[in-house]
């Protein structure tokens, strides 16, 4: 009985080193853990080629510092709403995202993006224009990183074809000419979007500049209903009688097969090699050969921002150094990047295999941004709207100018 009792004694004894070995060992590793927990950023990013560079950066990135990214992709639109909607909220579901260059004055004004004052600083590397919309009063909110900006996208061939050579078009003039002589070949001359008002209205921007018009005046008033608007709208209509309206897809695939001779693109949605049958130029903003040139190329620019509503500021901080790194904006390029980087478009490896980003850099030093009002989204809707109509026919250029006029200003002065 002795011997049972000892033998108990002894098992429970091992049994309860045991457990207290089991327990030391779970508290080392959870204390490990601790020590070196693994921060996860979540990103919010415009799906298509702007988000898929940077997704391809992120494994090195998580493996180097030791940080997990959950990348969400969204359109256009759907990233505003959302990137608003949860700061808004103040849910802190995201800690890093992309913001259009034409968001960013609401963004900064209604407090959606962070003083990136403490996190980041630009460099003289960035081409400067395109630094303009990521200030306000002295702070820095956001950072430029893929540099669309407008070109124009031909067809090599129809045009070579149609007896014209590419380094000929140097006008308006020029353009018309050409997409007159192939429309007359039974081909499609000017492609242009007409799917959405915002689609709208920027496609035709670059031909108001070319006119010497804008969309405000300099005291940030509605100057629609005027001579050049009205002078680019004639231009404009006889350009894209040659042709008809596409989604950026059938675009695309219209001037590659072919079937049409040009169109205002965006460098980040079709990157050219030297065997293309398709190539693309910074768009020249001059009426004819005897007119001045004016800048006339429209910033589409992506650039990049941590929400205000953002749990990880530190650690979005890192990220965005990262993707911003001249070396990895210059393998970006490879990708489909488009960086806003002078050392990634003047590179000789880069210009080698891909000849036309010297057009994108070009391009994006004489680029223009649109307007920088937090009123925009609405601006751009109404004028679209009114545009639609005389684009279809159901009003005059006189009519629906006069009363774009008067529902822009209706919406300027209710602010």
């Amino acid at each position: 009985m002795k011997k049972e009792k000892t033998r108990l004694i002894i098992s429970c004894a091992f049994f309860v080193i045991f457990l207290g070995s089991i327990f030391a060992v779970l508290g080392i590793i959870k204390k490990s853990e601790n020590e070196h927990s693994v921060a996860t950023l979540n990103i919010a990013l415009r799906s298509g080629t702007h988000a898929d560079v940077i997704t391809e950066l992120l494994p090195e990135f998580e493996h180097k510092f030791n940080i997990k990214c959950n990348v969400k992709k969204f359109s256009e639109e759907e990233l505003r709403n959302e990137i608003i909607s949860d700061v808004k909220t103040d849910s802190g579901t995201y800690d890093l995202c992309m913001i259009d260059g034409s968001w960013t004055a609401e963004f900064i004004a209604n407090k959606i993006a962070t003083d990136l004052t403490d996190f980041y600083q630009l460099d003289d590397d960035i081409i400067e224009a395109t630094k303009t919309v990521c200030y306000k009063d002295g702070k820095l909110y956001m950072a430029p990183y893929y540099g669309n900006v407008t070109v124009l996208l031909y067809n090599k061939l129809l045009i070579s074809e149609a007896g014209f050579k590419v380094e000929n078009i140097n006008s308006i003039e020029d353009m018309l000419e050409i997409c007159q002589e192939v429309n007359r070949h039974h081909n499609l001359g000017f492609m242009y979007r007409g799917d959405t008002e915002n689609n709208i209205v920027v496609d035709f921007l670059p031909f108001l500049l070319a006119h010497n018009g804008w969309v405000l005046d300099k005291n940030n008033r509605p100057s629609v209903n005027t001579q050049e608007w009205h002078k680019a709208m004639e231009t404009y209509l006889k350009l894209i009688k040659t042709g008809r309206t596409a989604k950026k897809e059938d675009l695309i695939a219209a001037i590659t097969n072919k079937t049409a001779a040009m169109a205002i693109a965006w460098p980040g949605w079709y990157t050219p090699t030297k065997n293309s049958t398709i190539d693309y130029k910074a768009f020249k903003g001059k009426l004819n050969a005897e007119s001045p040139a004016y800048n006339a190329t429209i910033y589409g620019i992506w650039t990049l921002g941590i929400p205000s509503s953002s749990r990880n500021k530190k650690y979005a901080g890192k990220l965005l150094n990262f993707i911003m790194d001249p070396e990895n904006q210059k393998k970006s390029v490879f990708t489909g990047g488009v960086p806003c980087r002078y050392s990634s478009l003047t590179d000789p490896e880069v210009l080698k295999k891909f000849p036309q980003y010297d057009a994108v850099r070009k391009a994006l030093e004489t680029g223009v941004y649109r307007p920088q009002i937090k009123e925009w989204p609405e601006f751009y809707t109404i004028l679209g709207k009114e545009m639609r109509l005389i684009i279809n026919g159901n009003k005059s250029i006189d009519s629906g100018l006069a009363d774009a006029q008067t529902e822009l200003e209706k919406l300027m002065n209710s602010k």
